[in-house]
């Protein structure tokens, strides 16, 4: 779920969902996976809880004066002690989320020549093509994706921007309003379950950045097991919306208390992530989740990521309504430069916003 990065000069990367269609089809020769994408040992594969419950927030019980209290300390502890939650009851009608994916489908299922009009270039974060790319030798991920700059909309590069479906920009447009809304309503509940001034929380993110991720993982029948959708990481800024399609492909997976936890997505919900951000400005009384996506042997899987965050030339830093009394826990720093350091490295767990953490 985290933002795109810079593509590295030209690099020579296959489109993965093509990789994927002639790689299922040769089921008995496991070397056409090719060995960048083979990223995982199976000798040293790390153990995953696949029975947990991950906490499940109602909006309607966050609205409605006589369970908000209760339903506010529990979004408050899902922030600290998961990093996220399900949202139900998010209030996106159906119709916005499904014309969204809809048009999202339609435009991956064009020709690689079609899609390669939005690609990605050396000096833009956005387009389309492969997450994270900063050396020649890395491991990469199994999937594609296209990034997008929504909002504000002077800051859209439309070259990026599909033209088909005809209806895309529409339903991004009317999709990325309803999620701002949410998100803002949502950082007021998570600020009020920890006693701290609603205003505060929200005054951070309202108005300045959304970023729109679509992330599609195909199927890899031989050697599900040695690839990655995306490695671990947090995401660096404020809050992520997650909208999954298949809610019957399990893929994203949580890190707690030492264990991957697999994330079984609730029909209709939302599933919403703290970033490196929102644990900073909340002195760590949110935690930043680490997270990865994992791929399926026989069944893609596509989501479309809402990136909510502070403006470039922004210091961020642990908010007074957020200490009480506690010592500070972060340094403050500069969005941009924290910005660069995350682009310009291999994702890598929480170490990015570990950096940040001052002795007690």
């Amino acid at each position: 779920m985290a933002e795109q990065a810079r593509v590295v000069g030209s690099l020579p990367v296959a489109n993965v969902q093509e990789l994927a269609e002639a790689c299922n089809a040769g089921v008995d020769d496991d070397q056409q996976v090719p060995e960048r994408y083979l990223s995982k040992d199976p000798s040293t594969e790390e153990v995953v809880a696949r029975a947990c419950v991950i906490p499940v927030i109602d909006l309607h019980k966050l609205q409605d004066p006589q369970t908000s209290e209760e339903e506010c300390a529990k979004l408050a502890s899902a922030c600290l002690n998961w990093g996220l939650f399900q949202l139900i009851n998010h209030g996106v009608p159906d119709e916005v989320t499904r014309n969204l994916m809809n048009d999202v489908v339609e435009f991956l299922k064009q020709p690689l020549q079609a899609k390669k009009e939005c690609s990605q270039q050396a000096d833009s974060l956005e387009g389309y093509g492969p997450a994270f790319v900063v050396s020649e030798d890395q491991k990469l991920e199994w999937a594609d994706m296209l990034y997008l700059q929504v909002h504000p909309s002077e800051s859209r590069e439309l070259r990026f921007w599909p033209t088909r479906p005809a209806s895309f920009r529409r339903s991004v447009d009317v999709y990325s309003l309803e999620g701002r809304e949410l998100a803002y309503r949502l950082l007021e509940f998570m600020a009020k379950g920890v006693g701290a001034d609603p205003a505060s929380l929200r005054g951070v993110f309202q108005g300045q950045t959304q970023g729109m991720r679509v992330n599609y993982y195909p199927p890899c029948r031989q050697q599900a097991d040695r690839v990655l959708g995306l490695r671990p990481h947090t995401d660096v800024g404020g809050l992520t919306l997650l909208l999954q399609m298949n809610h019957d492909v399990q893929g994203l997976q949580v890190r707690k208390d030492g264990k991957w936890f697999a994330v079984q997505a609730v029909d209709g919900a939302l599933v919403v992530n703290v970033g490196d951000v929102l644990e900073i400005v909340s002195n760590g009384r949110f935690t930043s989740v680490e997270h990865r996506a994992v791929i399926h042997p026989t069944k893609e899987r596509i989501s479309v990521a809402l990136f909510h965050n502070p403006y470039q030339n922004t210091v961020v830093g642990p908010l007074p309504e957020f200490m009480k009394g506690d010592k500070v826990r972060y340094r403050s720093t500069n969005y941009q430069d924290f910005l660069k350091l995350y682009f310009t490295a291999k994702l890598d767990g929480r170490k990015h916003v570990e950096r940040l953490k001052l002795e007690q």
